[in-house]
Parts: C-alpha cells; sequence; structure tokens
C-alpha cells in the first residue's frame, strides 16, 4: 500500500540522485523532473519500475518488519533488556539481513526507473544485466543497500517504538490511530534525515553499468569520497526533499497499516 501511494517520488528521487554525475552545476528541483517526465516521456513514466517496487516491498518490507520483533525478543531473553540499543541493533540487523536477501529486486526497480525505453519488461531487465554485466551485476551497490536498510529500519523501528512508550508515559494518548500517526512521523523524519546519503550512494552504485574497465566507483566509501569531492557535500543530499517526500508517508502508511493488521490478528502492537 505504502509502495503503490508514493512510487512516484521514488522515481523521482532516482532522477534527482542522477544529476550531473561527476560535475558541480545548478540541480532541478523536484517539480521540473516531475513536469519534465510527464512531457518527455509520458504520465506512464512516473511508475516506471512499479513492479519491481512492489515486489520488493512484499519480500523486503515483510522481512524487515517481520524480522524486528523475533530480534528483539532474543535479545530481551539473553540479555534481559530491550533498551534502545537493543532496538537500534534488532532493527539494523533485520533491516540488513532483508536487503541482501533483495538487492537484486532493487537493482532491477532503480535500472528500470532511469530508462523509459526498457522494452520486455522487468524478466527481460534482468537478462539483459546478466548477458551484459554478468549475475553479480544483480548484486552491485549491496553494501550501501544494507548500510541503508539497516540504518533505516534501526532509525524507523527503534524511533517509533521509543516514540509510542515516551508519548504513552508523557501524554493521555492511547494505543490507537492518533499514537500510531504522531509516532510515525516522528520515524520517517528521523529515517529521512539519517538514510539520504547513504540512499543516493547506493542509488549511484547500482547504476553504474560498466562490465569491463575502471569503473566510476569502486565501493561505497569511493563513491562518497568522489562525490563530495567533485560535486560538493550537498550532493550526498541530492533528492533529499523527494526522499523525505516519498519516505514520510511511506513510513506512516506502513506503520498504520502494520499496527491495523497486528490489531486484526490478534497481535500485540510494536
Amino acid at each position: 500500500m505504502a509502495t503503490g501511494v508514493t512510487h512516484p517520488l521514488d522515481v523521482a528521487k532516482v532522477r534527482l540522485q542522477m544529476q550531473l554525475v561527476g560535475r558541480r552545476g545548478p540541480l532541478h528541483g523536484m517539480g521540473n523532473i516531475f513536469s519534465q517526465m510527464v512531457k518527455i516521456e509520458g504520465p506512464g513514466a512516473l511508475y516506471l519500475g512499479f513492479a519491481p517496487a512492489l515486489t520488493r516491498s512484499v519480500l523486503y518490507g515483510g522481512l524487515r518488519l517481520g524480522l524486528y520483533e523475533p530480534c528483539k525478543h532474543v535479545c530481551d531473553v539473553m540479555l534481559d533488556s530491550t533498551n534502545i540499543l537493543v532496538k537500534i541493533a534488532s532493527g539494523a540487523f533485520s533491516g540488513a539481513i532483508a536487503t541482501a536477501l533483495t538487492n537484486p529486486v532493487e537493482v532491477l526497480k532503480v535500472r528500470v526507473q532511469m530508462n523509459s525505453n526498457s522494452r520486455g519488461g522487468p524478466i527481460n531487465e534482468v537478462r539483459k544485466i546478466v548477458r551484459e554485466e554478468g549475475l553479480r551485476a544483480l548484486w552491485k551497490g549491496v553494501g550501501p543497500a544494507m548500510a541503508r536498510a539497516g540504518a533505516l529500519t534501526a532509525s524507523q523501528l527503534a524511533t517509533y517504538d521509543e516514540s509510542k512508550q515516551a508519548l504513552l508515559r508523557w501524554t493521555n494518548l492511547e494505543e490507537g490511530f492518533h499514537l500510531h500517526l504522531i509516532s510515525s512521523c516522528i520515524a520517517g523524519t528521523m529515517g529521512t534525515v539519517v538514510t539520504a546519503p547513504v540512499d543516493m550512494i547506493k542509488t549511484r552504485l547500482m547504476l553504474q553499468r560498466e562490465s569491463h574497465g575502471p569503473k566510476s566507483y569502486r565501493n561505497g566509501f569511493h563513491c562518497a569520497y568522489q562525490v563530495k569531492h567533485t560535486e560538493g557535500f550537498g550532493a550526498l543530499y541530492k533528492g533529499g526533499f523527494a526522499t523525505f517526500a516519498r519516505l514520510g508517508p511511506q513510513t506512516v502508511i506502513t506503520f498504520l497499516v502494520c499496527e491495523k493488521l497486528r490489531e486484526l490478528s490478534g497481535m500485540k502492537a510494536i
């Protein structure tokens, strides 16, 4: 549900992150990106890569949310504690494992989002990647992707969890829609601030197409250095507003739906 609502913002974020690769200069804003895409590529461009995005959402989203509670329970049994550090560690572990398993779908998604002329659908794009760049290309950017997912899940889930507990202690709010809405808004803001630079680096690495010869970026650290050196420190936050515009609503929708589904299935709230 969250992916379906926010996918056009994800496409815009990827386009913004790939502006002026390797050089400095004025950047287009999100409004200009949207208008150019619709004018040049048509309205359908706003939903490029939608099938891989939904597939990734089911697999990655389900794994990272589903693994958080068991990880926290194991830490509680072993350490007799569920403090903020345990929550951060549980979120980081579940996010990193989830993205390591689903990285090929993420690579496919960003490739399709950058190529409106792709023919034959996602399956044909996978064959093209493997044929031209090798099977390992499906795991391009997996390091930054794991770092980003670990940081995102840790910041989102730990912040959401702690915000709920703090609001329950310090306000008159009770378990329900308003508590979940406020906590998820806080979690979405924190997640964006923490992960925007890592997300930009991950996108750059995944879009490298060279199978032979020198590559623009050797790894995540080299990519971060090159971006800062050639494009300026602010380039690490390219697409930052689009990231927030997407991740904020996505976080809110994800947690609201997740909490409602947990309630309907007889489970305790997060």
